[in-house]
């Protein structure tokens, strides 16, 4: 089997092998990919270092010219991607293909944004004096992304990026290498320069932690885990280095009396359970006012036995499975301490067999849980979710914001009322209303408050905040 490698200043380069294994079938090895050493990652940095003068003062349609061919490539190979996605993450066939789709739009996006890079002049106080405010690239990015979005997180983070005129040292999740290394490879052959964008995939122990030591990286983008991402923040503060992070979510999903019950239970249902809960904008809190509660606790439990849970790659799948074994022992774990905890589960929490090896979770739904339980205040990434009950909307809201984390918030109702002043009241990055927890626009800022964000928004026009550093000019005339 081919090893696919590492790229560092341009070249391919090998590394040791590490098999790629399908959660769907583990006696599938979807490839293997080289594992890079420090002294690999150590070489990347300063690679994209080297290379960072002449990219940060490249043309503009060159910038756009190798995002735009990225981004035509990624749409024309969706159904080959999303299957490569679908087989190394777990998720089903649709829904890896809808995110190469999404991967595609964003490098389009800021394909287009490369031609409206743009400044301010205005005029000083003093006469005579003119003043230009610019934004510059920040530097030798270090980009981390983790398993669960393997395409569309990575393009979020590199597209921007790149517009703006930085080099990249990319890190993917060891799990995910697959999508990683694909995308990459289109922007080295849509025409970037040697060591504009570096690959070394590995261990985060040996391949983050170079990142995060070395004082050449500028600016380090993090998605994944509170406790990595407090090392990334540790680090960067150590060395006054800018930094970026995405973290978690423990995401409430208010429906009210008024609720049409149907909308509400897909809305738990897409939210909750889709992408086999492993969304940090999951709905994994579902607060629900006492006079609709019973009915829609049955109610997603019919729909949730309705579910088909099996391979990724099957027709009709409609929830894959948990990314890998230690994921699965995770999600249980968390099954039993809700139990432990006097939480009534309603349905599934059970490992299933199917006809190939994978690890398959039953979908689990709690219900009589309350906002102080485990279940209900830590992020267990799985399809799991418990039902709190609440008296009214002001309880409900309350519920929703007594959390540590602050990403995603929704409410199902027909009262524009209570909608109005949710949005203005939730204390959360994001909010939808009659619509999931989780899915987003790729050209409108993402990211939350409290324990889930820190540092600016991504994507869209605000991903400039993050990936450019402000300059203020004066001259004086004459």
């Amino acid at each position: 089997m081919t090893v696919h490698a590492n790229l560092i200043a341009g070249e391919w380069t090998a590394g040791e092998p590490a098999p790629n294994i399908n959660p769907s079938d583990t006696n599938d090895v979807v490839g293997e990919y080289a594992r890079a050493s420090r002294a690999d990652a150590e070489r990347a940095i300063a690679a994209a270092r080297a290379a960072f003068p002449a990219w940060s003062r490249s043309g503009l349609l060159e910038r756009q010219a190798v995002l735009r061919k990225a981004a035509d490539e990624i749409l024309a190979r969706r159904e080959e991607l999303g299957r490569l996605l679908a087989r190394e993450e777990g998720k089903t066939l649709a829904e890896g293909i809808g995110e190469t789709v999404r991967a595609g739009q964003i490098f389009d996006f800021f394909a287009g944004e490369a031609l409206r890079l743009c400044g301010e002049t205005v005029p000083s106080v003093r006469p005579g004096i003119g003043v230009e405010v610019t934004r510059e690239p920040v530097g030798v990015v270090g980009v981390i992304t983790p398993w669960n979005f393997p395409i569309a997180i990575p393009a979020w983070k590199i597209a921007p990026a790149l517009c703006h005129g930085n080099t990249v040292v990319f890190k993917p999740a060891d799990l995910v290498p697959g999508c990683a290394w694909a995308i990459v490879d289109i922007l080295h052959r849509a025409g970037l320069p040697k060591g504009v964008l570096n690959l070394v995939m590995g261990k985060g122990s040996v391949v983050g932690q170079a990142l995060l030591d070395s004082a050449d990286i500028d600016a380090i983008t993090f998605t994944g885990s509170i406790a990595t991402g407090k090392r990334v923040a540790e680090t960067s503060l150590a060395r006054m280095r800018k930094f970026q992070l995405e973290m978690g979510g423990k995401n409430p999903l208010v429906v009210l009396d008024d609720a049409d019950l149907a909308t509400a239970v897909e809305c738990a249902v897409n939210g909750a359970f889709f992408s086999t809960g492993q969304r940090c904008t999951a709905s994994s809190r579902l607060i629900v006012t006492q006079g609709i509660h019973d009915r829609f606790v049955d109610a997603v439990s019919e729909r949730l036995k309705a579910l088909v849970v099996d391979n990724a790659l099957k027709e009709g799948t409609q929830i894959g499975p948990v990314v890998d074994q230690n994921q699965l022992e995770q999600d249980e774990r968390y099954i039993a301490i809700g139990r432990e905890e006097g939480a009534r589960l309603v349905f599934g929490g059970e490992r299933l067999n199917r006809e190939t090896p994978g690890f398959y979770l039953q979908p689990a739904l709690f219900a009589d849980c309350t906002n102080q339980m485990r279940i209900s205040r830590e992020e267990i990434f799985g399809p799991v979710a418990s039902v709190i009950q609440a008296r009214d909307y002001e309880e409900a809201l309350a519920v929703a914001n007594d959390t540590p984390f602050g990403l995603s918030s929704g409410i199902c109702t027909t009262s524009l009322k209570h909608a109005t002043h949710f949005k203005r009241n939730a204390e959360a990055g994001m909010v939808m209303v009659n619509l999931p927890t989780a899915g987003v626009d790729y050209h409108v800022p993402f990211g939350g408050r409290k324990g889930s964000s820190y540092g600016p928004r991504e994507q869209g026009r605000y991903a400039a905040e993050f990936f450019t550093t402000v300059k203020t000019a004066y001259t004086a005339a004459g």
